[in-house]
Formats: structure tokens, C-alpha cells, sequence
């Protein structure tokens, strides 16, 4: 194998050339991942992984083709690229697969991402010990109808580099750090609730102590006894931050450039239009120091831009590649988000709460379905009978359904606590009028 990522691509970028290709895209990356699972004081798990790969994206009479592989030996990958090229040439052209002109690509600066930790120092005994500690703060705040605790840790190391034969080259790098438990207990009539806690972040010391873990994991439990469904209707919904993700992520997926041109999105006609209310804003920022989805540039070659989705309720914005900008006959700007943020506003949850009678917290989703086209959605449910700010019930074996562009015209208002562990930045988000079903 050579030596270093760089002269690796590189030497596949000379490869390709020298076959006639046209164009030429190579990304080169390697990793490392630590995992390790805790249960009655026993370590379970200790997986240690180390992964490379190249990809390598080529154009030839304006056939376009995409390969990986993990074998990284100089002699294989001559093969490798002969074979990608003999693949290519049987294809249709379709020559909007070229890259974007050198002078529109662009990087931020990688240091000012601040995605790689270079001052917490890891080792397999420390590691241990934290997850071992963890465990313990758990189990000091455990009932006595626990069923089985178990504990989390994870780490991981990330870097690559992408050379495209228009001369653009850009490198990237990242940490990760995850801790987090998980609880079951018994209950009288023979139920057996489930509750977790998962973190993660960037930096090591980003990430919250054992001891608030263990609390959150608690807090969380309490939210899942006794519960039950409640009477179905109408009722404002509040949807609990670390669970917009499954929402908004289900609002902004038919935005994708494939669904456009595809035609299986509900926005194929609303660029420019209301989709949501005036109160909802919805933002794309790519260069939040330490941000999950921080990155310094696109799989195109884009320098990233902060963007605005929704403003005001509008959409601004639909997420095009540079295929598909192509197809469309518009702009490139990015095919994918990156940190995803509602802005938070000035009150909790619970202030918020107590203007309403009665409101359904959730905490969690069940599985469900939704439809790009239409945007119907339908989605089981976790959560809390919230009646003029008090918890009055735990609610399980319910329903919530609806339209996504409705749910989105009934936004109202949004929570001053948002998420800080994901790329989805968004506080707990408020919706009247939604339906939901259960007894």
C-alpha cells in the first residue's frame, strides 16, 4: 500500500488518466472506531476496528460510474481502475454527471471547524473505567424492579482526501466521542419499559459526566411507567427535542434534488411558497465549530454555505447536487444538510405547556410511515398527557397522523432548549390542532 492517502489518490487519479478517462474524482479514507458495552459489571463487548477505502468516480464519452474498494495494494489497483473503465463504456451517456468548473469549488477551513479533538488522550484502561463508572452511577439510582442495565462507549477517528482532475484537492478530518445506557424494568402487570440515553460530540470534553448520564437515563425511565393510551382527537402536539429529528428529517427529505426531478415531493411545485407558518424558520449551517454535520466541503467540491430552508414559513431552497441542479436547470448549492437548526426561543417547555389544557408530549417514535408525495405521515408514539403544564400521564400504544405541510402551518412556537448532541440543533418544537389516536 502507499504510504499516505494523498499519493494514493493521486496515483489512482494518474491511473484513470492514463486509461483516457475523461474525469476524475478519488476520495481516500481511513478510520478507526472503539466500542465498548458494560452489563453487571462484566465489559461484553471491546470491538476495535480500523477501516480504509477508496471511492473513484469517472466520466468517459460521457458515461459516468462510481467504485470502491478496500484493497488498497498498488498492484491491485490496476486492476481495479481498468475494470471501472471497462464497466463505464457500456453505459448510457449522460453527460450532466461532469463535474462543476474548478473556480466554483472551494473549502472552509478545516482547523476552523474545530472537528478533531488533538488534546483528550484516550487509552483501553480509561476507557474501561468510564464505562465502568457509568454503570455504577446508573445502578446507584436503580429501583428495585430493574431487569438489566447496560452502558456505552464509543470513539472514533476519521480522515480523508479527495482529488479531482480539474485540480481541486481538500482534505478532512474528525473525532467522535458517544457514552450512554440503557434500562429495563418490570412492572406489576408484566410490562417491561425500555429507556436510554445516548451523547455524542466532537470533543471529549463536550460530553456530559457519568453522573448527569445516569440522571437522564432515570428521568427518562420515569416517562415510560405506567403508561398507557389516552382518549383520541385533537390536542397540541409538543414535540420533545431530541426527537424533532424524525420529523423534520421526514418534512425535509422529499427536498432532495432525486426527489424533485423524480417527482416524489410534495415541494416539486412550491419553491417560493408557504409551506409552513410565518413563525418557522429553518436553517443549514455547515460551519459550526464542532458541529456533527460540520464539514469543510461537499461531495461536489462546494465550498458550504450557511443556508436558510424555510424563512418565515417560505421555502427558500430545494438541496440540489450538481446532477441534479443540471436536470433542474438550476444552481448547485449542496445535495445533502449538514447541521440542521430551528432557532430556539425564550421560554421551556413547560411555560409554554401551561397556556394549553391539554397537550401530548413526545419523547419517542415507533416506527411509521410517510409519503413524499403527498406528505402524509403516521407514526406510533412514546410520551406524556401534558394538561396545563402538569404531567398528568405517561402515553404509550398511540398514534399520531396527519399532513406534514398541516403540521407545519400549525407550528407555533419554539422551546429555549435546544439538542446540542446531533446535527439536528433544534429545541422542542410546539403544533396545535394535531391529531392523534388512541382509545
Amino acid at each position: 500500500m502507499l504510504e499516505s492517502k494523498e499519493n494514493l489518490a493521486e496515483h489512482v487519479l494518474g491511473l484513470a488518466k492514463s486509461l483516457g478517462v475523461d474525469e476524475v474524482k478519488v476520495s481516500v479514507s481511513r478510520s478507526t472506531h472503539v466500542e465498548l458495552d458494560q452489563r453487571d459489571g462484566v465489559l461484553e463487548k471491546s470491538n476495535e476496528a480500523v477501516t480504509q477505502g477508496l471511492t473513484l468516480s469517472i466520466m468517459v464519452d460521457d458515461r459516468s460510474s462510481a467504485h470502491s474498494t478496500s484493497d488498497l495494494r498498488a498492484e491491485a489497483l490496476k486492476g481495479f481502475v481498468k475494470r471501472a473503465v471497462d464497466a463505464t463504456l457500456v453505459l448510457e451517456p449522460d453527460p450532466d454527471h461532469r463535474l462543476l468548473p474548478f473556480e466554483e469549488m472551494g473549502s472552509l477551513v478545516l482547523e476552523d471547524l474545530d472537528l478533531v479533538d488533538r488534546v483528550s488522550e484516550s487509552s483501553a484502561n480509561g476507557r474501561c473505567e468510564t464505562v465502568a463508572q457509568l454503570e455504577n452511577a446508573v445502578l446507584s439510582k436503580a429501583p428495585e424492579n430493574l431487569i438489566s442495565a447496560t452502558t456505552y462507549l464509543w470513539e472514533s477517528q476519521a480522515s480523508s482526501t479527495v482529488r479531482f482532475s480539474n485540480g481541486f484537492s481538500a482534505e478532512t478530518a474528525t473525532t467522535q466521542y458517544g457514552v450512554g445506557g440503557e434500562v429495563t424494568l418490570l412492572e406489576e402487570s408484566g410490562k417491561r419499559p425500555e429507556a436510554n440515553a445516548f451523547y455524542s460530540s466532537r470533543h471529549l470534553d463536550d460530553l456530559p459526566g457519568v453522573d448527569a448520564v445516569a440522571e437522564e437515563i432515570w428521568r427518562r425511565s420515569a416517562e415510560g411507567l405506567d403508561a398507557k393510551a389516552t382518549h383520541s382527537g385533537e390536542c397540541t402536539l409538543i414535540l420533545a427535542n431530541r426527537s424533532v429529528g424524525r420529523i423534520l428529517g421526514a418534512l425535509l427529505g422529499p427536498l432532495s434534488g432525486s426527489a424533485i426531478w423524480q417527482g416524489r415531493s410534495l415541494y416539486a411545485d412550491k419553491l417560493g411558497e408557504q409551506i409552513a407558518s410565518a413563525r418557522l424558520d429553518v436553517y443549514d449551517d455547515p460551519g459550526i465549530p464542532r458541529g456533527h454535520g460540520s464539514r469543510a466541503f461537499d461531495k461536489d467540491g462546494l465550498p458550504p454555505r450557511k443556508r436558510a430552508i424555510v424563512k418565515e414559513g417560505v421555502l427558500q431552497t430545494w438541496l440540489l447536487d450538481a446532477y441534479h441542479s443540471r436536470k433542474l436547470e438550476k444552481t448547485a448549492n449542496g445535495g445533502s444538510l449538514s447541521n440542521l437548526i430551528v432557532p430556539a426561543g425564550s421560554r421551556s417547555w413547560r411555560e409554554i405547556a401551561s397556556e394549553h389544557p391539554r397537550a401530548i408530549r413526545v419523547t419517542s417514535f415507533l416506527g411509521g410511515n410517510t409519503n413524499a408525495t403527498s406528505g402524509d405521515f403516521s407514526f406510533g408514539i412514546r410520551g406524556q398527557l401534558v394538561e396545563s403544564g402538569e404531567v398528568v400521564q405517561n402515553v404509550v400504544e398511540m398514534n399520531v397522523a396527519g399532513n406534514m405541510l398541516d403540521l407545519m402551518s400549525n407550528f407555533t412556537e419554539a422551546a429555549n432548549d435546544p439538542w446540542m448532541y446531533s446535527s439536528y440543533r433544534v429545541p422542542t418544537l410546539i403544533f396545535e390542532g394535531v391529531q392523534f389516536s388512541g382509545t
